[in-house]
């Protein structure tokens, strides 16, 4: 049982842990934009949901179980994002590459995302909980 609501929930548990890793690297943009030579990076969130969802589902690292009672992990398997450095459009005098007008775009759509994939996850688990229960 706690194996299918494992799987069922496995997606948008990935979904959740790779925004909140962008919305981590996103902010340290943000708080280094006065740092010189502080080069801007993030990572193509699409490729990495499915990197990391093909990981969890048999294409990546396993734990090793000595029992079949063990449960699995149910993080992301320390799969780590490929990070990529943004080029910035004009650049400028210090060798900083951040734009705080793409950062911010960025981190508002980013938080959007996060809160959207938050109400599905509460959506599924409603409607769960909703087919647990007993008919009145």
């Amino acid at each position: 049982m706690i194996d299918k609501l494992s799987n069922a929930l496995q997606f948008q548990q990935q979904a959740l842990a790779l925004r909140a890793q962008r919305h981590e690297v996103l902010s340290g943009n943000i708080a280094n934009a006065d740092t010189p030579n502080y080069k801007a990076q993030d990572f193509n969130f699409a490729a990495e949901l499915k990197r990391a969802t093909a990981a969890q589902s048999g294409g990546g690292l396993k734990l090793a179980t000595t029992s079949s009672g063990h449960l699995s992990t149910g993080s992301n398997n320390g799969v780590a994002p490929h990070m990529q450095y943004r080029t910035p459009s004009q650049s400028r005098m210090d060798g900083n590459t951040v734009e705080m007008d793409i950062e911010r775009t960025q981190f508002l759509d980013n938080s959007m995302r996060y809160q959207a994939d938050i109400q599905f996850l509460d959506d599924r688990i409603t409607g769960m909980r909703k087919a647990m229960q007993p008919e009145q």
